[in-house]
């Protein structure tokens, strides 16, 4: 954790950032209780999976420091059925060196407007019970709870709580949505 705010930049990710984003999702497999697997991801899954989010115009964006990757976030559909083409969830990954540090605090806003200005109307978050500060970020950024699973998760030999977060995007349910880019249904 830094003691002072440092400068980050948000932007795209890239094919070249891919092996800074696999350390970074190694350290929470081995050490956080959300919903990771409990091996890595190869380089070649993550290349395979940011191509594929890009192309159906889902934001995948990186946080950099002095060059380096400290973070990054993308979404995936909330779900795969038509009806649920309008929501996303997201998933955002800090650096283990640069928790709390305020990365998270740039990475979201970040993604919010970026699934905004996709179409998207309604974003998603699913996040561990005991983790205060990924709460209040959300909190701070208009999530509000939308409910609790309990004992959803096993994980280092207990169970885990998963607390379910929603924000709307853009005009959210306020107004019928335009067709997404490609959406023929």
């Amino acid at each position: 954790m830094l003691d002072q705010p440092f400068d980050i930049t948000v932007r795209p990710s890239t094919e070249e950032d891919v092996p800074a984003m696999i350390s970074i999702y190694a350290y929470h497999v081995q050490h956080g209780v959300g919903d990771y697997p409990t091996e890595p991801l190869h380089p070649e899954d993550i290349k395979r999976r940011r191509k594929s989010m890009l192309k159906h115009r889902l934001p995948h964006l990186v946080a950099e420091h002095a060059g380096a990757v400290v973070g990054y976030a993308y979404v995936v559909p909330f779900r795969k059925r038509p009806a649920y083409r309008y929501a996303v969830k997201h998933s955002i990954y800090v650096h283990k060196d640069h928790l709390r540090s305020g990365v998270g605090r740039h990475l979201l806003p970040a993604l919010i407007d970026a699934c905004a200005e996709a179409g998207y109307r309604q974003i998603i978050s699913y996040i561990d019970a005991e983790n205060t500060p990924s709460l209040l970020l959300h909190e701070s950024f208009g999530f509000e709870r939308a409910g609790l699973l309990r004992a959803i998760g096993f994980k280092f030999g207990k169970w885990t709580d998963t607390v379910l977060m929603q924000r709307a995007l853009g005009p959210g349910d306020i107004s019928l949505p335009s067709a997404l880019p490609g959406d023929s249904r």
